[in-house]
């Protein structure tokens, strides 16, 4: 009885007007369930009744309750797994829907551990998108001052699959992150989080709750809830933050962002540093990695890199009894995609068997297969910088260089060859003394990297 009094209780007063409307919209949908499911059921029949599911049950145009439940059997997964096998194997035709099947929605698996594929439609997910606006406006009857401050919430996308008809397969959240409606999603100040969309998107669970994690704690005098779609995820967010305290704090005293985050998105979005106040608002500078040498769009290449690859490479042309005499290097971002760009001075002791030009192409590719695994997928998956090319200079050119530091004030105590440059006279005066131009064959090897 107490249970029956607390379920027939009205809704509270609402939040906001917005609220307001979705209250309106609950308490229409639950008053009168019997007129919305007929109508649903009618909806669904009528805009579907040419489907080949359907039409072998022979409803001849009825959309009432009584025919359908005579007529149409219950089912289960298994009765419909061929007709899905056959829209997952790219049958077109309207087999159980009129409307094109947009992706498969996978269930968590079974006890054999095979996920069902559940066929869903376009439309489907301005419906979810629905039933999820609802859950603020719920809990602000029951919640106060939801509208202050910033939830750290931990959401995760799980990786997808491709059906042979080239339709994706992918869990029910990951489908909604992933879409334009949570993307594209309006401010709502009973719903902000600290977790940038780049970081809830990587399909690497490391990656993306450390990079949430980060976020939060950045934000820490804001956050004022902590939450997770479900509780073992936020108990996995604490045992994280266990292990992974002193990276994170080290990140935000510094201003760094830890290097085992390599995604491109999540190195773009989060880093900046409090420099000051104006007033009472807080003045930042953009933070980027120490030490970087080459950059072409979210790669970063400090020396240490840029040298074992030099080195790395060199090892091609140890054959010939030739060797990198001295080595600087630019990023050459005027053409379209970028590239790195790197002069050697070569010290060829048997001209007659100096390295030809496929060994030297061959080096490019070598360097690049030292570099990063952010440089490489900018090269493979991105395509957003192009083949790494070295310019072999004459011989002296880097005595040239040291003479040409030395007449503008350098130190000859202290003068050691710069491994990047970007001064104008003196790429003028590199460029000039090219003997040959050497560019990487083919793309470096890269793969997704998976973290538990």
């Amino acid at each position: 009885m107490a249970i029956e009094s607390v379920m027939s209780l009205p809704l509270g007063p609402p939040a906001c007007e917005k609220d307001a409307k979705a209250l309106q919209f609950i308490e229409d949908m639950t008053a009168n369930v019997d007129l919305v499911q007929e109508r649903v059921l009618e909806e669904i029949l009528t805009s579907n009744a040419e489907t080949e599911y359907l039409q072998k049950y022979h409803l001849n145009g009825a959309t009432d309750r009584d025919t359908f439940k005579s007529k149409i059997p219950m089912v289960t997964y298994e009765d419909l797994q061929p007709e899905i096998q056959r829209i997952a194997n790219g049958d077109k035709s309207p087999i159980l829907s009129s409307h094109p099947i947009s992706e498969f929605l996978t269930s968590s698996g079974t006890s054999a551990g095979e996920r069902k594929l559940m066929p869903t439609i376009e439309e489907e997910m301005d419906r979810r998108q629905l039933l999820y606006s609802l859950l603020m406006p719920v809990m602000n009857l029951y919640v106060p001052d939801l509208d202050k401050g910033k939830g750290l919430y931990f959401y995760f996308i799980k990786a997808e699959a491709k059906t042979p008809s080239g339709l994706v397969a992918r869990p029910v959240l990951t489908s909604y992150y992933k879409s334009k409606q949570f993307k594209a999603r309006p401010y709502d100040p009973y719903n902000v989080i600290t977790s940038p969309n780049e970081t809830i998107l990587c399909v690497d669970s490391f990656q993306s709750m450390y990079s949430q994690m980060l976020c939060g704690l950045i934000m820490r005098e804001e956050v004022l809830r902590v939450g997770a779609v479900f509780a073992s995820g936020l108990l996995r967010a604490i045992r994280f933050l266990q292990l992974n305290w002193k990276e994170l704090a080290n990140d935000i005293s510094t201003g760094s962002l830890n290097p085992k985050v390599t995604n491109p998105s999540i190195r773009e979005c989060d880093i900046l540093l409090v420099t000051g106040f104006y007033n009472k608002a807080p003045q930042f500078r953009f933070v980027r990695r120490k030490n970087v040498l080459l950059s072409i769009e979210s790669d970063k290449t400090d020396e240490a890199e840029l040298h074992k690859a030099v080195e790395n490479a060199s090892l091609l042309l140890r054959e010939f009894n030739t060797s990198v005499v001295e080595y600087t290097s630019y990023a050459e971002t005027k053409t379209i995609p970028g590239h790195y760009v790197i002069y050697w001075e070569l010290l060829v002791k048997d001209p007659a068997n100096s390295p030809t030009e496929e060994v030297l192409n061959q080096c490019c590719l070598a360097m690049e297969e030292s570099l990063n695994s952010v440089y490489r997928q900018s090269r493979v998956a991105d395509n957003s910088i192009g083949p790494l090319e070295i310019r072999v200079v004459k011989n002296g050119t880097f005595e040239e260089l040291m003479d040409y530091a030395i007449s503008r004030g350098a130190s000859i105590n202290q003068y050691k060859a710069p491994r990047c440059v970007s001064f104008t006279p003196i790429m003028e005066l590199l460029d000039s003394r090219v003997v040959s131009k050497h560019f990487s064959p083919s793309v470096p090897q890269w793969t997704p990297e998976r973290r538990g």
